[in-house]
Formats: structure tokens, sequence, C-alpha cells
């Protein structure tokens, strides 16, 4: 061989060697990894970002500054079926959990064919666990090439076919299911408020050092898996037990908040600010491992709640432990709850409205921040409306992933809104909570642009309107029910509620038993109950003089159910709601009363077709108490009996 021919061997070599440089593709990007943070029961106030002045979160103030911070951002009034909705994509109108019972016996959804006599509406039966046949969003991201990990609170399903390893999760780390745990500190499975020394089951965590706290040994779980798959796609959950209750607290940590004053007047809880700095403290945790392992700028940060605040439970008083119908906490917690706590509630949701377990702001606007680098802008804010059930079809979008076909969503991708490409294309956000909390009925609300509508099942005493009407930009505290001055807004809301609940197979309905109390009464019941069983409603009604004599007491008058009547009174108009058995929204009509000094009758005819199911009266009794002498109730039906309601008979 010659020396030209030896050469052009290395010579050769080297050209392809250099080749790469300039013309080979650039290597692919590695798929995003994806960190879910949800704490347990934080209210959308409860983090110094949305402006509370009482806690300490420095570090969800280190990620608001990395991430977009959604102001209108919304969960299930409970934590169960806004987990099912995060891993669906579905409202509890389709997915059926509906109530936190995940820690219950397996039982499907099921609408019975009717209720007891003394309730209006059949109501569903929630799910107790995540049905399997669900594709979830662990499946989706297992199947495509990610590795999975649940650490935390499930809440999903009691036995073990429902639990995270079958829903699509490759590692899980969750203990006992129930709504809390039964400890904050390890031996985890030891519950304060059962029997001392009893072990609970545990799902799969494990006991650590005594004393260990559960918030830190979560994290620990959560930062052994991203170091483990640190070279490769992983979705992570970290869904801390965090704030709920029992409310296991570092004493030291609450120490620091006692004689703190909030200059806002609303929160003040240590127990509450120690149990948030150590869900704070997770968080900064978490972000100082990705920022190490150099694995932030190709992550998905998700933080998020799963409900609003709960903002009424109270270890320590005794009213409430009967009214939830709970056993009181052993010593040591009533004791802690007492010192630290005294007679306050977990957190104050101010300026929102009332608070977990509410459809109203206060129960269902929760924080959201994403930090997404190079797509979403740091530090940002967005006012989009957003869901709990938008969070899987978002990152599939955000990943490049097509949907599953067999998995329908209510939810939405909100990519436009990260990347502020353009607004969403719906009409409407929706929460459905077909179960009745704290003498608050059952409803469903939609969400539409600056306007919130609340359609209620029932009425009582405290919700008398079966619908509420705010724009919450003028009035995020849902002080101003506009139903009566915006008819139109009430109607055309009311549809897309209607269009939404068309969608499910198993909703309210009229119970074809109720019975509602009707007839006039017994002498003997008149002598002991002057209104022979209609309620006097923010006013005060006594039998006087052969009349009933009402006085207003409030900004509503007296509730009866009438068709006519006769009263002494200055006059004025009268206001009368009806609705039939197949109607679930209320008609109105007026009528004027006379003015009389010893006694008029008036009326009105209603336009009803088939069997009235409410009847209401307001009367003009709010500048002049009245005498009220007789209800009557007619009925052009032939045959029908006159139903007469004498005040003053003897």
């Amino acid at each position: 061989m010659k020396l030209n021919q030896l050469l052009a061997v290395p010579l050769l070599a080297f050209a392809v060697a250099a080749l790469p440089a300039t013309a080979a593709e650039p290597a692919a990007k590695a798929k995003p990894n994806v960190v879910l943070f949800l704490v347990d029961d934080m209210g959308w106030m409860d983090t110094t970002v949305n402006g509370s002045q009482y806690y300490a979160t420095p570090n969800m103030e280190r990620l608001a500054k990395r991430a977009m911070r959604f102001t209108d951002a919304y969960a299930q009034p409970l934590c169960s079926p806004t987990r099912a909705s995060i891993l669906t994509g579905q409202s509890p109108l389709h997915h059926g959990i509906s109530t936190p019972a995940g820690h219950s016996p397996p039982r499907v959804r099921e609408l019975r064919a009717q209720a007891p006599p003394n309730q209006p509406f059949v109501y569903p039966i929630t799910q107790t666990f995540l049905d399997p046949a669900q594709y979830t969003l662990a499946e989706a991201l297992r199947d495509a090439g990610y590795r999975t990990g649940h650490f935390g609170k499930w809440h999903l399903g009691l036995t073990q076919p429902h639990w995270p390893e079958q829903q699509g999760f490759d590692v899980a780390f969750h203990a006992e299911p129930s709504a809390g745990p039964p400890s904050y500190f390890s031996p985890y499975g030891v519950s304060p408020t059962g029997t001392p020394g009893k072990k609970l089951h545990v799902g799969t965590i494990t006991d650590g050092p005594p004393g260990e706290y559960i918030a830190d040994r979560l994290t620990d779980e959560a930062i052994k898996f991203i170091t483990a798959n640190r070279d490769r796609p992983f979705y992570l959950n970290l869904w801390h037990y965090n704030v709920h209750g029992p409310w296991g607290f570092k004493t030291n940590y609450a120490d620091a908040f006692v004689g703190k004053k909030d200059p806002r007047g609303k929160q003040g809880n240590p127990i509450m600010a120690a149990m948030l700095r150590s869900t704070d403290e997770s968080l900064g945790r978490l972000l100082d491992k990705l920022d190490e392992l150099k694995l932030t700028e190709n992550t998905i940060f998700i933080f998020f709640s799963d409900n609003g605040g709960n903002n009424f439970s109270n270890a320590a008083d005794p009213e409430q432990q009967e009214k939830e119908k709970r056993k009181p906490p052993t010593s040591d917690l009533l004791k802690s709850w007492r010192k630290y706590a005294g007679n306050l509630p977990p957190t104050c949701n101010d300026p929102l409205r009332a608070g977990k377990g509410t459809l109203y702001e206060g129960g269902t606007r929760v924080p959201l921040m994403i930090a997404w680098p190079g797509v979403v802008s740091p530090g940002s804010t967005n006012a989009t409306v957003v869901h709990a059930y938008d969070l899987y079809p978002t990152l599939l979008d955000a990943l490049g992933l097509a949907p599953n076909p067999k998995q329908k969503f209510d939810g939405m991708s909100f990519v436009p809104a990260l990347k502020q490409t353009g607004p969403l294309a719906r009409e409407g956000v929706f929460n459905y909570f077909p179960h009745s909390l704290d003498n608050i009925p059952p409803a469903v609300t939609v969400r539409s642009g600056d306007w919130k509508l609340f359609h209620f099942y029932e009425t009582n005493d405290e919700h008398p309107l079966a619908f509420e009407l705010y724009n919450l930009k003028d009035d995020i505290s849902e002080t101003k029910n506009l139903v009566v001055q915006l008819p139109d807004k009430v109607k055309q809301l009311d549809a897309l509620i209607a269009g939404f609940l068309a969608t499910g197979d198993v909703v309210p309905k009229p119970n074809p038993a109720y019975r509602p109390k009707t007839g006039g009464a017994s002498a003997s019941a008149k002598a002991t109950d002057p209104l022979q069983e209609w309620k006097a409603q923010l006013c005060k009604a006594t039998s006087a003089n052969g009349a009933l004599h009402i006085e207003a007491a409030g900004k509503t008058p007296f509730r009866p159910v009438t068709l006519r009547l006769r009263a002494k009174s200055a006059g004025g108009p009268v206001r009368v709601q009806w609705r039939t058995s197949d109607q679930e929204t209320f008609q109105t009509a007026e009528f004027t009363l006379p003015a009389s000094t010893d006694g008029a009758e008036a009326g009105v005819e209603l336009p009803a077709k088939g069997s009235l199911f409410h009847l209401r009266v307001y009367l003009p009794v709010q500048k002049q108490p009245m005498d009220l002498n007789w209800i009557e109730l007619r009925s052009a039906a032939a045959g029908a009996k006159r139903q007469r309601w004498d005040f003053g008979a003897k």
C-alpha cells in the first residue's frame, strides 16, 4: 500500500467525524417533567401571594416569581371530588364522586327511585372510589413513557383495587385513605382521636423515627423519587395532608405565631400558620432539589389546593363536635387547640364568602400557580377562569400528547392562557354539588365571565330563592344577589346549567313520594301553634285579638304559603312565588292588598298546571305591622277542596 493510500484512511476518518458539528440534526429536547403539588384545605387567602398578612409563605412567593398565578382558579368544594376531577378531567356529574367518601367501603353511584316523604328531591348517592375504567392522567403519562409516582393523601378508594397503584402510578406512598391521617407524627397508624395505641390501616406508608412529621416524610420520599428518575421524564404527585384535620403541627412553629396580629384582623390561628409553614418548607425543598439536579428548566410545576379553606371547624368547640357528630378529641389535642387557637376556626377566607363545603367563592376558589420555564411569563398573573378538571387536558396539550378517545373530558386545555395567545373558547365553568351541607341546599353553579349563578334544588329560611346571581368583578364577596334586577341574565346562565346537566345520567329529580304538609290545623294545634305549621321568616308573628299580628324583623317579611288572604293593614304590593312538582324554578306573580282598618280581601290567580310543589307569599309589613285574619288556597279543578287557615278562629 502506498503512503498516500495509508494517509487517506485517517484523513477520511477525520472528515467524517467533523461532519456532525455542521450537518447533523440537533438532539431532541427531553420531555418536560410534571410535578403536581397539592395542598389539602388550603384557602385562596392562605398565602402571602394572594394577600394574607398573617401566614408566612416565602417559598410560595419564590414560586410565584417563577410562575403564572391564576386569580380565578376553581376546585370542587370538597377534597375527593377535586382529586377525581384532576385525574379524570371530569366533573362529579360524570366521575360520580361528589362527597369525600373515599375512605368508605366500595359503593357505586346510585339514584334511588324515591326518597322519604319529607324530602322534595331525590339526590344521587356518591360513589366512593375512582372507577378503574377511567383512563387517568397517570395512565396517560405512564403510557407516554413517564415514570409516575404518588406520595400522600389519596382518598379515592379504601380497598386495594382502588389504590393509586391500580390507577397508573408506578410508585405509591400513601397512608390510610381517610379524610385526614390517623396521625401527623410517626407512628402514623396510631390515631390521636381514637383508642390509644390502636393500630389502623395505613396503606403503603411505613413509620419513621418516633415523632417524624408526615409532611417532612412525604417530601423525603418525593425527593427520592425525583433523584431516582432524574434521567427520564417523570410525573410526581405530592399530595399533602396539610392543612387538614386533625391538625397535627409542630409546636415550636406555632409558638412563633402566638401574639402575632393580622393587620386585616381576619386570620390568627397559630396552628394553621404552623401547618402552612411546614407545607411551605416542603415546597422549598422540592424547588431546591429540582434546581440542584438542573431539572427546573425542564419541569412543569403546578401548585394547587383541593378546596377552599376550612372556616368552621374547631377542635375545642363542643357545639361543633355535636354538629359534626364527632367524638371529643383526646385531651392532648384539645389542650393544644385551646392553647394555640382558642375559639378560632382554622382560617378565614375573607374577602371570599363562606368556605370549604360550599359553592360560594370561599369554598371553591383556590390558589393555583404554574411554572413552565420558557413558556409562561415569570411573575405574571392571569384572570382566566380555570378548573381542576382542566388540568388533565392542559397537561396533554402541553406535552404534545393526543387524548385517548375513550376518555371524555368536561375540562379543556388552558395552554392558550399559559402562552397568553388568546381566550378560552367556552361559555362557562361548572360546579356540581347535589348535597346539602350546613343548611345550604344542593346546587349547581356556573361561572361565565364575571358572572356566577347558583341554581338551588331546594330553598330554606336562609336561602329563600331558587337562584342567586353575582357579578364577581364588582362583588367578590357575593353580597348582592342580582336575581330580581337581571332576570334575563338568570335565564341565560340557567340555560348553560341545563345544558351541562343534560350530559349527566344521574342527576337530582323530584321525589315522587314527597308529601308536603298541607291543610288546616286542628283546634288543639291552633291553641299551641298559632302559625298552624307556617313559618315566620325574618318577622315576628303572634296570635292576638282574633288575628295573626305580624311585625317585620328583617329585610324579608313573612313567608307562608297562600293564594288568597284577608288582613287589616296599610296595604301595599304582595308578591307570590310558586312552582309545580315538575318545575325546578319558581314563577312569580304580584297583586295589591288594599289598605283597610277592618279587613280587606285580596289574591291572585296563578297559571299553575299540575300539583303545587312550593307556594310562598311576601307581605308588605316592612313599614307598618298588619293583622292577618286568614289564608286560603283555592283550586279551579272540579271537585277540589278549598284549603283555609283561620288564624283567629277558635
